[in-house]
């Protein structure tokens, strides 16, 4: 996928170094050459200096073949120009712009564009930590036969293979979260302490997982 961040603080170099280590290809423009410096030695994607809403500057970005272009600067007007010429004009198919005033949100949605921001994710992360338990159902499936379990791993698990988690055909371990990381592990994937598992769990299963975790005994 062939990605344009604009914008290179902490959120665009952020975003961009990830999609990079992906296997994306990623241009990054800014108008502040300093900023385009601080991305890390293991960026492999270009920078363009220059105002990221200027059509010469988006050209020297390959707009014309992105799959998507994100406009993170510091700047909600900034970020909404950039993002309408890019999905107007250029007809980028994905088109996310970040936005510090949430209200406008669905009035650029039905744009079609996109829009993230980071009170909202504030928001949402910290109610998310305020509620987390050791043992959490995230979500119910159907008619609740089976649920999405977080939790952290315990002790006695660091160290081990996900399989010793794992019950054929009543708990599967779909997702575990590491240093600000989600990722999918295999059943040989060797949790760590600081760990965090989502597991879909029959709810016929939950006593026997909540064992295997030692949470009864």
């Amino acid at each position: 996928m062939n990605v344009i961040v604009v914008g290179a603080g902490h959120m665009g170099r952020g975003l961009a170094e990830r999609l990079c280590r992906q296997g994306h290809n990623v241009t990054v423009i800014d108008r502040d050459v300093e900023e385009l410096d601080e991305l890390s030695e293991g960026f492999r994607g270009e920078r363009v200096v220059g105002v990221g809403f200027d059509r010469e500057v988006l050209a020297r970005a390959g707009v014309e073949r992105a799959s998507a272009v994100i406009a993170c600067t510091s700047s909600d007007e900034a970020n909404i120009v950039i993002a309408r010429v890019a999905r107007g004009t250029y007809r980028v198919p994905r088109v996310i712009a970040r936005l510090y005033d949430i209200s406008k949100a669905e009035a650029y949605r039905r744009l079609g564009i996109q829009t993230i921001s980071t009170t909202d994710w504030g928001i949402r992360h910290a109610c998310e930590l305020l509620t987390y338990q050791e043992m959490d159902t995230v979500l119910e499936v159907g008619s609740g036969d089976v649920q999405l379990v977080r939790t952290d791993v315990p002790a006695l698990l660091e160290g081990r293979p996900v399989r010793e988690l794992s019950v054929l055909g009543e708990i599967q371990v779909v997702a575990i979260s590491r240093n600000n990381e989600t990722f999918l592990p295999t059943l040989g994937t060797v949790l760590e302490h600081g760990d965090v598992v989502y597991a879909a769990v029959a709810s016929s299963a939950s006593s026997k997982f909540a064992h295997i975790l030692g949470r009864i005994g």
